[in-house]
């Protein structure tokens, strides 16, 4: 049984693409009755208001709350936590160090999925402790396989993971705005403008998915005094790759500041 501690939307993503997946041996507790009602009516999963009951049902539980809550939430299940359970904390901010203060079982595994999991296309990067079993992993990086790719690294790139991947889809988001914007204001309706350039974006994604390195596709839609040329020049003019350097050297930075802040406050 895996279970989840909290039914918001990441948890509900990532029950999603397990229920896809003809997994439907699932329990989550969830505090607010009308979410739990939803739960059960979309994708058949048990619910409960109760963490112990999760705990007690469960040999995978996945921690999906909220990081304010992550010390109530520890202290209620950790003397009914045992070596026979692998803790996964998707606990924005939380350290593994965190966890292990309050939890009976080295078998801890923290994960960093993005808001792509609500469409399967997230990208989750996990990491563990060096003495964790394959046999242990693979049951955990199959949830998350459900919604998309995973990558396994050390915690200590979890704060520039958070920055890349975590805040990723919002910083491209606020790229794909600025297009749409300047697309309308040059004579484009709102509708046209976002037809064209959300299907460009989707479209280039696609091409870098086919194993197509980004300077070759840039190449080959380059053409000697030619438009994409022109608008290039206007980039590198502009250094863009330094704007990207600091707005995830910032990111980054915050992620840090709010892992101390989890890891000390209490």
């Amino acid at each position: 049984m895996t279970g989840f501690i909290g039914g918001g939307n990441m948890a509900e993503a990532l029950i999603k693409g397990l229920v896809k997946d003809g997994k439907k041996n699932i329990i989550v507790s969830e505090p607010v009755e009308e979410r739990r009602r939803y739960l059960e009516n979309c994708y058949g999963v048990k619910t409960t208001a109760s963490n112990i009951e999760v705990v007690n049902s469960s040999t995978i539980i996945v921690l999906a709350i909220k990081p304010q809550n992550i010390r109530e939430v520890l202290e209620e299940i950790k003397d009914i936590v045992s070596e026979k359970h692998i803790i996964v904390s998707i606990v924005a901010g939380i350290s593994l160090n965190f966890i292990k203060q309050y939890l009976k079982t080295d078998k801890l595994i923290r994960a960093m999925p993005n808001f792509a999991a609500t469409v399967g296309e997230s990208m989750t990067v996990l990491a563990l402790c060096e003495c964790l079993e394959m046999k242990i992993l693979a049951p955990v990086r199959d949830i998350f396989m459900s919604v998309g790719k995973v990558l396994t690294l050390p915690e200590s790139y979890m704060n520039l993971v958070t920055a890349l991947s975590g805040s990723g889809p919002g910083f491209l988001c606020y790229i794909v705005e600025q297009f749409i914007n300047v697309a309308t204001e040059l004579g484009f309706s709102d509708d046209i403008a976002k037809e064209l350039i959300v299907q460009t974006v989707i479209g280039t994604a696609k091409l870098l998915d086919s194993g197509m390195p980004p300077d070759k596709i840039r190449l080959k839609v380059t053409s000697p005094g030619g438009t994409t040329e022109a608008g290039l020049k206007v980039l590198a003019e502009s250094n863009l790759k330094d704007i990207i350097f600091k707005t995830v050297q910032e990111a980054s930075k915050r992620a840090k500041e709010l892992s101390i802040q989890e890891d000390t406050c209490f």
